[in-house]
């Protein structure tokens, strides 16, 4: 039976994610071949896999961190929100159907049969598997048909690190508290715990760290600082978009609710001579803006409604008017031309909506989702790109004729006839660093980094702060540890 640990935590976006990649890449690096896995993830940040599927942006980076292609198999069920209530269901890579959030609660035990499946074959490809919890074991009113922490454990004989997050405040009532409402099988499942995001002297909590090990008997498997170069691997939730200040250059985000794929801001945050500004709602969009950035979205007629609300179209307008630039991907895209369509009620109530009018585009939804890897070129210049498209829908207009990328031999985007709005589906395209050189100089501004390399070298570094921090070979030999259910 393959080694492997879950690594579970007392809420979410306490550093789970980033713990695993970085276990992951330390483990690579003693000679083993790891593969990450989590049963379920809800994130509208996906990634396009090689076997045509889509999983969390999350596990491709763990992925990434293996040096293995990110499969299906990593993330086999999915949830995409797209609205307060209904979520996209994605099994094994495809979609599946829209489900409320009440319908999948009580069903989603019937997802553990794919979920199992896809963990041994998985499995069978790695020496051990470093597995990733969602949100919070001590969560009782899921743990009927959980698939995300315990109900896997348990299912899969599965040993526990319980990750807890020191920076949010009350980490010794996190972890005490998880065991105080876990039942007795599920207590047993945790192996030990670690202190995540610590800032200051380690010394300073040590007596903390030991009243856990007393009052729990579980043994720490360390107190982590915080990881202070965290910001330059990509972003799996929304909690961790976040502006970053650079040079001169600004790019200008709208955050929407249903915002998706942001990890296109990753490549242009890394640049020295880029400030990212998130724009939160109900601030206005900053008049010295080089270029507005209008993101992917999950719900796009409903972030155009909200983009609306905000009197972001009129700042975008503004933005025009004084010469400025305007980019929008997937969604945002969509929202840039006449209008937007959804006769079968894909992402919300059938109907048809005005879009920006800055592109002579229009936008139908369509059942067939696109879901596929990419390799082209920009024009006129001929810089080579890589990305992905994940969408519904598809958009035509006279605007196209001036598509601004190559895919396939045919023309990828539209643009405006003075160059200053384009759109594009491709998603990841600033991760190709001479396109994003050419793009940059085209705003009037530099570019001085290597993004691919900058995110190899940010996981090496990770694997060497979960080695000076934590005791991974306990974590190895609690690994090995795992027994049938």
């Amino acid at each position: 039976m393959t080694p492997a640990v879950m690594i579970q935590g007392t809420g979410s976006n306490v550093g789970k994610s980033l713990i695993v990649a970085g276990l992951c890449r330390a483990l690579l690096r003693r000679g083993l071949t790891v593969a990450p896995f989590k049963p379920q993830n809800m994130s509208n940040n996906a990634a396009v896999t090689d076997d045509g599927g889509e999983i969390g942006r999350a596990q491709a980076l763990q992925a990434r961190a293996c040096r293995r292609a990110p499969l299906s198999d990593m993330n086999p069920v999915l949830l995409k929100p797209e609205s307060d209530t209904g979520a996209q269901l994605v099994v094994q890579g495809r979609r599946r159907s829209t489900q409320e959030a009440g319908f999948f609660q009580r069903n989603k035990g019937a997802l553990l049969q794919a979920v199992l499946e896809s963990f041994e074959r998985l499995a069978e490809t790695a020496d051990i598997v470093i597995v990733e919890g969602a949100g919070s074991p001590a969560e009782t009113n899921l743990r009927a048909n959980d698939i995300a922490n315990m109900g896997f454990a348990q299912a899969t004989g599965m040993p526990v690190v319980l990750v807890g997050d020191i920076d949010r405040g009350g980490v010794i009532a996190q972890i005490v508290g998880t065991q105080a409402v876990l039942d007795d099988a599920d207590r047993a499942r945790i192996a030990g715990f670690a202190i995540n995001r610590f800032r200051g002297d380690l010394r300073l909590f040590d007596k903390g760290r030991d009243d856990i090990a007393d009052r729990t008997g579980w043994p720490s498997f360390g107190v982590i600082p915080w990881f202070t170069e965290a910001w330059r691997l990509p972003a799996e939730d929304m909690m961790d978009i976040a502006s970053h200040k650079g040079g001169g250059c600004k790019v200008v985000v709208p955050q929407f609710p249903r915002m998706a794929n942001f990890d296109d801001l990753d490549p242009l945050a890394a640049e020295p001579a880029v400030t990212v500004e998130i724009v939160a709602p109900g601030r206005a969009l900053p008049g010295d803006a080089d270029l507005v950035l209008i993101p992917g979205s999950k719900s796009t007629r409903a972030d155009l409604v909200f983009l609306r609300a905000q009197g972001w179209d009129i700042d975008i307008q503004a933005h025009l008017r004084r010469g400025g630039h305007v980019l929008g991907l997937c969604g945002g895209y969509q929202m840039l031309g006449r209008s937007i369509a959804d006769p079968e009620g894909l992402e919300g109530a059938p109907g048809t909506d005005p879009g920006l009018g800055l592109l002579d585009v229009e936008t139908v939804m369509s059942g067939n989702k696109t879901v596929l890897q990419r390799r082209g070129r920009a024009l006129p210049g001929g810089e080579a790109i890589t990305g992905y498209e994940i969408h519904l829908g598809r958009t035509e207009g006279p605007d196209c004729q001036r598509g601004w990328l190559e895919i396939d031999d045919h023309p990828e985007g539209a643009a405006s006839p003075d160059g200053r709005v384009r759109g594009s589906y491709l998603h990841g395209m600033f991760s190709s660093d001479a396109f994003r050189a050419a793009f940059l100089a085209g705003l009037g501004h530099g570019s001085q980094t290597g993004y691919e390399d900058g995110v190899e070298a940010t996981l090496d570094a990770l694997a060497d702060h979960l080695e000076r921090h934590m005791d991974i070979d306990g974590i190895l030999k609690v690994a090995r540890s795992r027994t049938l259910p």
